[in-house]
């Protein structure tokens, strides 16, 4: 990285503005900029606007909504000269029931009650592209896993990123080229769910505005080219108590652990729905690229839904595989946590252990272990997601909002394949995706 750009990165302008944001139903930042002299009225009263429009919010009746700020997201871009704060919306004085931030916080809350808290650390992977005008995405990179020098061109820019992310409250730990020609990696410091949460969002802001200001688009779109490995956002998760990991136990995994392992596999199919939330995310979940697409777990296994990473001390944890960045990651992680908890609640062995590929494993051998596989489309896991009251419950009164335009996104994606006489099953990434999902 250039010395010019690493001073620009320490300077410090006091802002005049501050935006103030909230997340749609696809988990995509909306928000509004006040003068800076407005932020304390943002804290105690809430700024006022029209929320009719807003995708997932129910419609002209949600017209008057509060914007109440957060003040311990507080945060200040280095590079713009604003503010920015994260906060929850109110309709009539009552927290409003398809913020998604505030579903999130309120099954926190129950889970409070308990004494416990919820920590994940995600794994969030994302492709640099340069574009031509048209949708023939080219790649300014042909490096692959792990590769550090002359292949990996974004390198410097990756550098840039983590010298930014602690501005926003964020650590970053581990960078590294992916897979994939111009994938990337860097994961930051696990933390407690609600502000992991907010991190996903401020940090999917960081990489695409340092990618642009290097001419290059950044898109954590779950399968952006036919034939190239997809972005996931492998989850890690554990749950503490009274300063404690309950996730550990005395040779290994706790038995809390094992049953919230189990909830996970029992509400897995209608869970892709939230955690897997797009046309484009079912091209990622096919078979021969990591992405797991078989309801299973293990110690150590990289071809199973979970997987139970090697750990020492505190440090247990489960890893839940299929989620990606389109997800929304306040309604993922409630639908997540509500999930595991009923495993908990009713003690669910979990199933389809298994140790070796299952990728590679004959079908006669995966119905022996008692492994199903995830959905295979938008459409199938919506289906899945009407017949799970848990997952459902989740949502809480969002769920209505959220599968009335889950299903018309799937039904315009219908539409498109029949006009362009295209096979239903392709796997192929269209037109379509790319225009809905690239830049979002």
């Amino acid at each position: 990285m250039n010395e010019v750009r690493a001073e620009q990165i320490e300077v410090k302008v006091k802002p005049k503005f501050v935006q103030l944001i909230f997340v749609d139903i696809n988990g995509v930042p909306k928000g509004m900029e006040v003068p800076i002299s407005r932020y304390e009225e943002a804290i105690s009263d809430g700024i006022s606007f029209d929320g009719s429009s807003v995708p997932g919010f129910q419609g002209i009746e949600d017209s008057d909504l509060i914007f109440k700020a957060d003040p311990s997201t507080y945060a200040e871009v280095p590079w713009d000269g604003i503010a920015r704060v994260y906060g929850y919306i109110y309709k009539d004085d009552e927290p409003y029931y398809a913020d998604p931030r505030g579903i999130l916080k309120s099954t926190l809350e129950e889970l409070a009650k308990e004494g416990i808290s919820a920590y994940i650390g995600p794994e969030a992977e994302f492709y640099f592209f340069r574009r031509n005008g048209t949708w023939e995405l080219q790649l300014p990179d042909v490096g692959g896993y792990f590769d550090i020098v002359n292949l990996d061109k974004a390198r410097e820019i990756k550098r840039e990123i983590a010298l930014y992310m602690p501005h926003f409250g964020l650590i970053p730990e581990v960078l590294h080229h992916e897979v994939g020609a111009g994938q990337h990696e860097i994961d930051f410091r696990f933390a407690e769910a609600l502000k992991t949460a907010d991190n996903i969002v401020s940090f999917k802001y960081i990489v695409k505005a340092v990618g642009e200001m290097h001419g290059l688009y950044a898109t954590f779109m779950p399968k952006p080219i036919y034939g190239m490995p997809g972005n996931g956002m492998h989850l890690h998760i554990s749950l503490w108590k009274d300063g404690e990991n309950i996730f550990v136990g005395d040779k290994g995994l706790s038995e809390l652990a094992l049953y919230f392992i189990g909830g996970l596999l029992k509400h897995a199919k209608a869970l892709t729905a939230v955690t897997n939330p797009t046309v484009n995310s079912y091209k990622r979940l096919v078979p021969g690229y990591e992405a797991p697409v078989y309801i299973s777990w293990g110690y150590k296994n990289r071809s199973a839904l979970i997987r139970v990473p090697a750990f020492k001390g505190k440090g247990a944890r489960i890893e839940y595989r299929c989620p990606d960045p389109s997800a929304n990651p306040y309604l993922a992680f409630a639908a997540i946590i509500k999930a595991g908890l009923d495993g908990i609640k009713h003690k669910i062995e979990p199933f389809g252990y298994v140790e070796e590929d299952v990728y590679h494993m004959s079908e006669e051998k995966r119905e022996k272990f008692g492994i199903e596989t995830l959905p295979e489309s938008l459409g199938e896991a919506l289906e899945e997601l009407k017949k799970d009251k848990v997952v459902r419950e989740a949502l809480g009164k969002a769920y209505k909002n959220f599968i009335e335009y889950k299903e018309k996104e799937w039904e315009s994606y219908l539409a498109y394949l029949e006009e362009k006489q295209i096979p239903k099953e392709t796997k192929k990434v269209t037109e379509w995706e790319l225009e809905r999902y690239f830049y979002i």
